[in-house]
């Protein structure tokens, strides 16, 4: 084998050992402090509202609550007895915070067939044809971040059937995700990296 052809392999080899950052951007309430510190989440939520047509301050909002930005959350461990692991709350995973089926179904009807939960652009696009769907199947607009996230806590049959109703958390929760869409939306005006 020749030199180049071991310096490269070697430093392929390294550079796939690299940690990846993972970590949530600081200032979590200020969307100009986290796209300054995240740019390639400029270019996902752009070209998720493109795509899809989801304004980038209901992206972000629902990112916010779903996994604080973190590449690779996860749902906390269930224990019995307190003490015995009996594995995680549910599969969700990633900046989305997508389930395993339904990312498998996205991935199979948009053809993306290689997308990573883990990755802000698809992460971004899954949610993107998500909300689509709830808005193709329960009527809620794109802009509507408390309804957009109750559907996509509850499913879209769970919106449907006002399952959401009857918890006082989970409503919560939602007004809690529009405020913070309206207030993402309003500082975006100001971004010198969004403009």
């Amino acid at each position: 084998m020749s030199r180049t052809l071991r310096a490269v392999l070697i430093f392929l080899l390294l550079g796939s050992c690299a940690g990846r950052d993972t970590s949530a951007p600081k200032s979590l309430d200020n969307a100009c402090s986290i796209l300054s510190q995240k740019p390639h989440f400029v270019r996902a939520f752009r070209a998720t509202e493109r795509k899809w047509g989801v304004p980038a301050h209901v992206q972000m909002a629902t990112l916010y609550q779903e996994s604080k930005f973190i590449s690779d959350a996860r749902t906390p461990f269930r224990y019995a007895l307190g003490v015995i692991p009996m594995g995680r709350q549910s599969s969700a995973y990633g900046y989305a915070q997508a389930l395993d089926g339904t990312w498998e179904e996205y991935q199979r009807k948009t053809g993306s067939r290689g997308a990573r939960r883990n990755d802000i652009r698809d992460a971004a696009d899954f949610m993107g044809w998500y909300m689509n769907l709830s808005k193709e199947r329960n009527g809620i607009a794109l802009s509507d971040a408390r309804n957009q996230y109750l559907a996509y806590h509850e499913g879209h049959t769970g919106y449907s059937r006002g399952t959401y109703r009857n918890k006082a958390w989970l409503m919560r929760i939602s007004g809690e995700v529009a405020a913070r869409a309206d207030t993402y939306r309003a500082q975006l005006r100001t971004c010198r990296s969004w403009r």
